[in-house]
């Protein structure tokens, strides 16, 4: 998998963010302090819908 960091990633190491990586129908997600560990996965729709809805406040 490609993992990239979110581009909103900063302060100390800029290893206290998560990472995601793109698959043909999902998108992993892990946290990029403990890399080796369990990842979440989500259906691209659901997780794109979920980044839109914290981009605009939650509201």
């Amino acid at each position: 998998m490609n993992w990239r960091k979110s581009t909103y990633s900063g302060g100390g190491d800029g290893d206290t963010c998560v990472e995601i990586a793109t698959l043909p129908t999902r998108t992993a997600v892990r946290d990029s302090k403990l890399p080796t560990r369990a990842t979440l996965s989500f259906p691209t729709p659901a997780f794109t819908a979920l980044v839109e809805h914290i981009k605009g406040g939650g509201q």
